[in-house]
């Protein structure tokens, strides 16, 4: 069996007359003849709205990806934050004093040794959030925590000593230990 073409299946089955298929073969002619003759492109419209649809696509998929990336970076920077405080946190002393710090607006306790207490006050040690737990870590691993997320640092009183004993003019006088916080 030979293979028809469609304009002929169609006139076989009957559905489109010999006339109409006439006048469509002729004015398809008379438009190839007319690009040939003034060397102009026939706009095809569904190739553009295809085009079209094709860039809006592209755009859509690469803020998706753009949007997947910035989630696996946050992601990455909060597990490199997670291993710093784990590989550099300090064991605190639940028999120890009581070292009281804000977070959010509300007053937060941690017990620590005197020690620690005194290098948290210093700069020595800094207190950080990992999840709903405050943790003390070095001066060192607080300065690397803060520089991937700010807000992960609770308490790091890095102090310039020599502008503080400059400054502050009841530097000779000692604080008593009654009115420590």
């Amino acid at each position: 069996m030979a293979k028809l073409s469609l304009q002929e299946q169609l006139l076989k089955s009957g559905l489109v007359s010999a006339a109409k298929a006439k006048t469509i073969k002729s004015e398809k002619h008379k438009q190839t003849q007319q690009q040939r003759k003034n060397k102009v492109e026939v706009v095809d419209e569904a190739k553009e709205l295809a085009q079209k649809a094709q860039a809006e696509k592209i755009e859509k998929d690469r803020q998706l990806n753009q949007l997947r990336q910035q989630q696996e970076e946050q992601k990455q920077l909060a597990a490199q934050i997670k291993q710093i405080i784990e590989l550099n946190r300090h064991p605190q002393d639940p028999e120890g004093l009581a070292y009281n710090f804000t977070d959010n607006n509300k007053v937060k306790r941690l017990y620590v040794s005197e020690a620690m207490r005194d290098q948290i006050a210093e700069g020595r040690l800094a207190i950080v959030k990992l999840g709903q737990q405050y943790e003390v870590v070095g001066a060192e691993a607080a300065r690397k925590i803060q520089s991937r997320d700010a807000a992960s640092v609770i308490v790091f009183n890095e102090s310039n000593k020599t502008a503080d004993a400059a400054d502050d003019p009841y530097a000779a006088y000692q604080v008593p230990d009654d009115l420590i916080w």
